[in-house]
C-alpha cells in the first residue's frame, strides 16, 4: 500500500479513484454529505470541486492505493483566517468497505497529523455521525469527544442523525 499526498499536478490522475471511494462510502451508509442513489457524475462533480482548494493550498488530500486500486482517502482543510492558523478540519476519511480493518485509516490519519504538525496546525477537529463505528476509531486514536448537534445531517438512506464532534491537540502554542 502506498499513501500519496496529492498535488495540483497529480490530483487529476486520481479523479476516478476518488469518485469510486466516495460512491463506495455512500453506498455503504456513510454520512458524508450525499444521499442515495449517488451517481458517478455526482461523485465526479464533488471530486472536481476540490481542485481549486488543493491548488490554492487550503486543502490537503491523501490517497491510499495499491497497484492502482483505491483503498482510502482523507482531507485536511486548513483554516486560512489570520486568527485561526493554528487549526484545521479533518474531512472525508473514507476507506473502501472491502479494505477496512487493515490499518488504512490509521495510516492515513498518521500522514495527515504529521503534515498538520509540520504546518504548525496544533488543533485538529472533525465531526462524524453519532453512534457510527467511526466514533470508536477516533477515540482509539486519541481524539476527544466534545458534543454534538441533533439532526445534524441526513444519512444516505434519508434518516436524520446527530453528529459527534471531536478534537485532537497535537501541540499547544505559547502565548506571544
Amino acid at each position: 500500500m502506498q499513501i500519496e499526498q496529492l498535488t495540483p499536478v497529480t490530483f487529476a490522475a486520481h479523479r476516478e479513484a476518488l469518485a469510486t471511494l466516495l460512491i463506495d462510502a455512500v453506498e455503504g451508509g456513510a454520512s458524508v454529505g450525499f444521499v442515495l442513489p449517488i451517481s458517478r457524475d455526482t461523485a465526479l462533480a464533488w471530486v472536481d470541486g476540490l481542485a481549486d482548494s488543493i491548488a490554492d493550498g487550503s486543502r490537503l488530500l491523501w490517497l491510499a492505493h495499491d497497484a492502482g486500486r483505491p483503498l482510502g482517502t482523507v482531507q485536511l482543510e486548513l483554516a486560512m483566517r489570520q486568527n485561526g492558523r493554528n487549526r484545521a478540519e479533518v474531512q472525508k476519511l473514507l476507506v473502501m468497505r472491502g479494505a477496512r480493518r487493515q490499518g488504512i485509516a490509521r495510516a492515513l490519519m498518521a500522514a495527515l497529523e504529521d503534515a498538520a504538525h509540520a504546518l504548525q496546525r496544533g488543533l485538529l477537529f472533525l465531526d462524524t455521525e453519532a453512534g457510527s463505528p467511526a466514533e470508536d476509531f477516533y477515540g482509539a486514536q486519541g481524539w476527544q469527544y466534545i458534543g454534538g448537534l441533533p439532526e445534524f445531517a441526513c444519512s444516505p438512506d434519508g434518516v436524520w442523525a446527530a453528529n459527534a464532534i471531536y478534537y485532537k491537540t497535537l501541540f499547544r502554542r505559547s502565548a506571544t
